[in-house]
């Protein structure tokens, strides 16, 4: 799969991959900070952004993703950073391919199976009919019925694109929602060789709890962690300088 991507800077190869809803420019004002000693890749993981739509929706698929990607951009050796299901992404990448990457960040998520919590997200997401829709403002108006947080809607709605026939989701909305289940599925494997990984999760995100830490170093024995005070889940986008400071020191 050609996945999309936006490339910045020169030096040493830095993958960055976003989470569910998300695509790669969610995280292009990072990129572009540490382009300045970084070769970033900010790539939009298959069926978000401009990548390709497919029924295939998986871990292991959108692994196989990036190693097909690494391999068509001849790149080697690189730090992969993934956020929520970039995180997943990234953690089962390394797990099957130890000898392909040099270090590895995630972004509050851990390597445990969720439930699923995104359904009434979906439910809002489905409820707006697209024939029909007249402008963003009214899309917006919709869900907040199901999204009550102004934010996390105008992240959302980015998702919401102008076709030759109107009003159209980049996402891959039908897929997703059949499939969101994996989306909470955990990795397979153990890290067996010496390579760095860094865990960082807001404080006031319930992603990674200190009952995970254990889980986290059965499956990645040389892990550090490190919790931003004063943020969620999304928390390069609450406390970008702090992740970029914890970023930077561990590279």
């Amino acid at each position: 799969m050609n996945l999309f991507y936006r490339e910045l800077g020169e030096g040493q190869p830095l993958i960055i991959l976003h989470g569910l809803f998300g695509a790669s420019d969610n995280w292009l004002s990072i990129g572009r900070i540490l382009s300045e000693h970084f070769k970033v890749y900010l790539v939009d993981q298959r069926n978000h952004g401009k990548s390709p739509h497919d029924d295939e929706f998986s871990y292991r698929a959108m692994a196989e993703d990036l190693k097909e990607f690494i391999e068509q951009h001849d790149i080697d050796d690189p730090v992969i950073l993934g956020h929520s299901m970039g995180g997943k992404t990234a953690m089962q990448f390394v797990l099957d391919n130890q000898d392909d990457f040099d270090k590895l960040i995630v972004v509050d998520i851990g390597p445990k199976a969720y439930p699923v919590h995104h359904r009434t997200i979906l439910d809002g997401l489905l409820s707006i009919k697209l024939s029909t829709l007249a402008s963003r403002g009214e899309a917006d108006k919709q869900l907040s019925k199901y999204v009550p947080e102004m934010g996390v809607r105008q992240f959302l709605l980015k998702n919401l694109g102008r076709g030759p026939n109107g009003f159209e989701w980049k996402v891959n909305l039908p897929v997703i929602n059949e499939k969101i289940e994996i989306i909470g599925h955990g990795t397979e494997g153990r890290l067996v060789i010496d390579k760095e990984v860094l865990f960082i999760r807001g404080a006031n995100s319930n992603y990674i709890l200190d009952e995970d830490i254990d889980l986290i170093k059965n499956i990645f024995p040389t892990a550090k962690l490190e919790t931003v005070e004063n943020a969620g889940h999304w928390v390069h986008a609450e406390k970008s300088q702090a992740v970029l400071d914890l970023v930077l020191a561990f590279l």
